[in-house]
């Protein structure tokens, strides 16, 4: 072996003669927190000394003191390779669930809009992006544990991944790629939230606080968010998502006939396709083809355009409530989707331009991307539990 280091380390390392001393005492049988006593460690650096440093040569873990300061001192040399840069299948795997393309439910490829050509500049602002898979480097990391269970090699935190995007001469990743993250950015910052804007149609029978107690904990399939994402000349999509298994639906809101046209009435229908009637029919449609189930209530921000949820209710049988006035994390699901959706439908775009067809492929896409609150398993998946569960005939039990 190349000579090792004896030299002293900073009191954050463990330094040879600790080394010797936990081989000593792991030659005694003692256990980790045993030993971590006796050195005034953490028992974590204790174990993970034993793991990632112990001899493996003889066929089996044994932990000595020289072949453990030589494998310390091979770890600790800089620079090293990126693992992205040494590993093609990492790389193509972590690409392409950043940067693959949105498909249909055929498998047909959605172009989406044709972005413009990025400059290197931090988070282009109300201009189109081109629409991806656009997983989440944590997302990814995670997910290579379940599509990879046997490989040790599949494994990338996801700092790697984001200083492989973020940072300069790591290499692996091509720095336009930033552009697939959700936020779009190519620096990190703190990142400022939206406020709702009150309103005054809501009732005291469909306030957040009526709403049934089995909506709060996630437990009980069937219990929605909605909102809207706005975008320029009065275009929209309706967003509902289910509280359990976070899976999305998109609404298409089409323009009515007459819009750009006929003169604006005061106080007349709103043409924009988000106006009372409009948001009823399409949301009833939407929510309909839904198992009678999975559709329990519903919680809204207290915009006007579900002003006829009354009606909503008898037409679907699910029941609507409002959050409170500048209260978004009481939707918080909802809210967190918006974020997601931005990535596909920028602010300061027109949002009629797509039809219900690419709203469906990007709910495709978002639906199947795995989540880390249900455990890396994607809303896809969960879904479909639920769905399955409701059809088995219920048992009847006997004494």
């Amino acid at each position: 072996m190349p000579p090792i280091s004896l030299a002293e380390p900073t009191g954050r390392f463990l330094s040879f003669e600790e080394r010797e001393e936990i081989a000593l005492l792991r030659a005694k049988d003692k256990g980790v927190r045993e030993i971590a006593r006796e050195l005034g460690r953490d028992p974590g650096t204790i174990s993970r000394e034993l793991r990632r440093n112990a001899a493996t040569r003889s066929g089996k873990q044994e932990y000595r003191a020289l072949v453990a300061q030589w494998k310390a001192q091979q770890a600790a040399r800089r620079p090293k390779a990126a693992k992205l840069v040494t590993n093609d299948q990492l790389r193509e795997y972590v690409q392409e669930r950043l940067a693959g393309t949105v498909r249909r439910p055929d498998g047909s490829v959605v172009e989406g809009p044709t972005p413009p050509a990025w400059k290197g500049l931090n988070k282009p602002h109300r201009a189109d992006r081109r629409w991806s898979l656009a997983w989440s480097p944590e997302q990814i990391s995670h997910r290579l544990k379940i599509d990879f269970p046997d490989d040790r090699s599949m494994r990338i935190s996801h700092e790697a991944i984001y200083q492989s995007l973020f940072i300069e001469g790591r290499g692996a990743l091509k720095r336009e790629l930033v552009a697939c993250l959700r936020t779009g950015r190519a620096l990190r910052q703190p990142r400022e939230r939206s406020r709702n804007k009150p309103q005054g149609h809501v009732t005291e029978d469909v306030v957040l606080s009526k709403r049934p107690a089995e909506a709060a904990d996630r437990a009980v399939p069937g219990h929605w968010e909605g909102d809207l994402i706005i975008g320029t000349g009065r275009s929209a999509i309706g967003t509902l998502i289910e509280r359990s298994s976070r899976s999305t639906l998109l609404v298409h809101l089409p323009r009515l006939e007459g819009w750009g046209k006929t003169p604006v009435v005061k106080n007349g229908a709103a043409l924009g396709g988000y106006g009372a009637v409009a948001m009823n029919t399409a949301l009833a449609s939407s929510v309909t083809a839904l198992p009678i189930q999975l559709r329990k209530t519903l919680t809204w921000d207290r915009g006007k355009e579900l002003s006829g949820h009354a009606q909503f209710t008898l037409e679907t049988g699910t029941r609507v409530f409002f959050a409170d006035p500048h209260s978004p994390w009481q939707r918080p699901t909802n809210e967190n989707t918006n974020g997601l959706l931005r990535q596909y439908f920028p602010k300061g775009t027109d949002l009629s331009r797509w039809s219900a067809e690419d709203l469906e492929a990007v709910a495709l896409a978002l639906n199947n991307r795995p989540r880390k609150v249900l455990g890396w398993r994607t809303p896809a998946e969960v879904f479909a539990e639920q769905l399955q569960s409701l059809q088995q005939p219920s048992v009847a039990s006997t004494s």
